[in-house]
């Protein structure tokens, strides 16, 4: 008992290594690989997951396009008059690019996301529709970043881009970026998937008769994504069916949307047949899906669904189809429907301040094993280093092994929280073997600076003394580091999150353990 209890430090590191080891290695412990989950999927014997770096695939980082105003009086107009009055005074922006805000009881902000809207633009319309207003910046609110994750998340989700994962990051001079990574997917098609703005609306096209000739007319608009119940997954069609998206009204707006039809025609006795694509200005009355102001796909109505309409009865069970010219647009079609549209764009234009790369997995694969070997270099070259130090392997060895122990430990924790390893963590752990290395030197140059020490009551003052200075130095680590671990800066967060455990685990747990280890070895009154 005497022996359990004078080296409890030691046991517990033994446990950390074993509850390390069972995290990296038990099927019962890897996290959930669908997705949306961080980083990529587990590789290998292991449940570590690794990131972009390691595993390929693409990363966009990119600001929102748009301009704010701060501190606009709304005198009184709710933020919908605001916005419909400041869209009238901007020339390439509608309301659906004007955002207000309330903030506060008499006003708030106002941003445009349209392309091309300027702060100058935006403070003289504000000027000419009479609001006074404070300063007007680049960039937008808080609250669209946040829109703009959410949806992005859901995007990625309903494309099935598994491990896929969006966050905001901020620069350290306060620049606000979104950024993007999708592990194992191709550059193009997850540009394709994000640059999309994802504005759905369906219009309705029909002729009229006006001074005995036959004109065309379109009605924007007729339905949007709200007004939407269900939407369904994208169908391929067959049987003469083209692909398509079921899809299901909401209640309020079914009776409306079905009276419009019977007005304009394309719910007329027989149904209609729509030729839009083939001949505009010859075609019976259309229902238009439009996408991000792109016609994706035109129909016209079954007799019986015309039918139904004529009769009242289908409100009662809205549901129809939403028809597109190939599959790939009836997909689009309901990731955007299910996701929504975003509130700004993503700045990936010339200009811009936005990058897009891609890692192929051949190249992960290399930097995975690069970083292996850049990780043994370190070992070796310390291990080297401590023995020609001290000469003695009863010192040197427990000295690498404890120091090993703790990057055990946190990859252990890695793969328990599902963290994805990239080159930044391996950055942190390669920071974690030196520092951890430095105290342990720092303790046994203190306990041995006097020549051999026999005495436990004399090992553990130097002991003591020496760990007040690690004590000292992983605290300034941490105060060092704890701004890059808590800032979304990106890489260089994961860096600081581990080199700041690291420095814990050390302190806590391996420091302690291998100073038992060196009183067992070193003292006579064991």
């Amino acid at each position: 008992m005497g022996a359990l209890r004078d080296n409890w430090r030691v046991l517990l590191l033994v446990v950390f290594v074993l509850a390390s080891t069972f995290a990296l290695l038990s099927p019962t412990v890897a996290p959930d690989e669908g997705p949306g989950s961080p980083g990529a999927a587990s590789e290998g014997a292991t449940n570590l997951k690794f990131g972009l770096d390691l595993s390929g695939g693409t990363r966009i980082r990119a600001p929102l396009v748009g301009v704010t105003a701060e501190e606009v009086q709304f005198g009184g107009d709710s933020p919908g008059q605001v916005e419909r009055n400041v869209a009238a005074q901007l020339r390439g922006a509608d309301v659906t690019d004007v955002t207000a805000r309330q903030t506060s009881q008499s006003g708030g902000t106002v941003e445009v996301t349209a392309d091309n809207v300027t702060q100058s633009d935006l403070a003289t319309a504000l000027d000419a529709a009479g609001y006074g207003h404070g300063e007007v910046r680049d960039g937008v609110t808080a609250q669209t970043r946040e829109e703009t994750v959410r949806i992005l998340e859901d995007k990625i989700n309903q494309a099935g881009l598994s491990g896929g994962t969006v966050q905001e990051v901020t620069t350290a001079s306060g620049e606000h970026f979104i950024l993007i990574e999708v592990p194992g997917e191709d550059r193009s098609e997850v540009l394709d998937l994000v640059q999309s703005r994802g504005t759905v609306r369906v219009d309705v096209y029909y002729p009229v008769e006006r001074n005995g000739s036959t004109e065309y007319q379109r009605d924007r608009a007729v339905l949007e994504r709200d007004d939407f119940q269900t939407i369904g997954a994208a169908q391929q069609g067959g049987n003469g069916q083209p692909p398509h998206v079921p899809v299901v009204l909401t209640q309020e707006t079914a009776p409306e949307f079905q009276q419009k039809m019977v007005d304009t025609g394309v719910a007329q006795r027989g149904g209609s047949t729509c030729t839009y694509e083939e001949n505009r200005q010859t075609t019976g009355p259309c229902l238009l899906v439009v996408v991000d102001d792109r016609v994706v796909g035109s129909f016209g109505m079954h007799p019986s669904l015309a039918s139904s309409m004529r009769s009242g009865d289908w409100a009662s069970d809205p549901s129809f189809v939403l028809q597109t010219q190939n599959f790939s647009e009836a997909q689009e079609l309901s990731i955007n429907l299910n996701a929504g549209a975003l509130p700004a764009k993503l700045d990936l234009g010339p200009d811009g301040e936005g990058t897009s790369s891609y890692i192929s997995p051949t190249q992960g694969e290399s930097f995975k094993t690069d970083s292996v070997i850049t990780g043994l270099i370190a070992v070796f070259a310390v291990s080297g280093v401590v023995f020609v130090r001290y000469g003695e392997a009863k010192v040197a060895l427990p000295m690498i092994v404890t120091a090993l122990s703790e990057v055990v430990i946190l990859l252990g924790f890695a793969a328990g929280i599902g963290y994805p390893i990239d080159l930044a963590v391996v950055a942190g752990f390669i920071a974690v073997i030196g520092t951890g290395v430095d105290d342990l030197i720092i303790i046994a140059d203190e306990v041995m600076a006097e020549g051999q020490v026999r005495s436990r009551r004399v090992f553990r003052s130097r002991f003591r003394k020496a760990f007040w200075v690690i004590g000292a130095a992983a605290a300034t680590t941490i105060i060092a580091m704890s701004p890059l671990a808590v800032l979304s800066l990106g890489d260089l967060q994961g860096f600081a999150i581990f080199t700041i455990l690291g420095v814990i685990v050390g302190v806590l747990v391996t420091r302690p353990a291998y100073g038992d280890i060196l009183r067992s070895l070193l003292t006579d009154d064991r």
